[in-house]
């Protein structure tokens, strides 16, 4: 957990601000237990984003990558009991490289944020993404973290759709 992150979420949550909060899943560890986690860090709130799981490679495993079946089993153990704490469902943000091997073709009914830095998104199984993440190095005027550079991310659809989306109605 986040140093910060009771602060940071308080504090983001007394601004018009939508907001949530990801779990950045672990390969090593059951998904119940990353469940458990996520639910002791993150308040629930009537107003939250949906719970999002980033599936990305960390150490070695992009070069031996888990095994499909061990991560799908520990990632739907994760994302239902999320669900069932939360309300909603939980978002999946991926990879290209990670979808492919983990989500494509499964978990159809979850909406999908895919990190392409180089070229607009296509997903493998011809489903639509539902954020992108198109840039690692952007600068935004009147950030002044410690990180020189921030993530910039689009949702597919209008301000109204994000809206609706936002509060919970797909």
């Amino acid at each position: 957990v986040d140093k910060k992150f009771k602060y940071n979420w308080d504090s983001a949550r007394q601004t018009e601000l939508k907001v949530g909060a990801y779990h950045f899943f672990s390969y090593d560890s059951e998904g119940s237990t990353q469940a458990d986690n996520f639910i002791n860090a993150v308040p629930k709130a009537d107003d939250m984003l949906p719970p999002v799981v980033d599936i990305e490679f960390y150490g070695d495993k992009d070069k031996n990558p888990p095994e499909a079946e061990a991560v799908q089993r520990e990632l739907t153990a994760m994302l239902e009991k999320l669900e069932a704490h939360y309300g909603i469902k939980p978002v999946i943000y991926a990879t290209g490289k990670s979808y492919s091997l983990y989500i494509a073709d499964s978990y159809t009914e979850y909406d999908i944020w895919i990190r392409n830095v180089y070229t607009k998104p296509t997903l493998s199984d011809n489903r639509d993404w539902t954020i992108w993440q198109y840039s690692h190095k952007a600068k935004l005027q009147g950030y002044s973290g410690t990180e020189k550079f921030i993530d910039m991310n689009v949702f597919n659809g209008t301000l109204d759709e994000f809206l609706l989306w936002s509060d919970g109605i797909k």
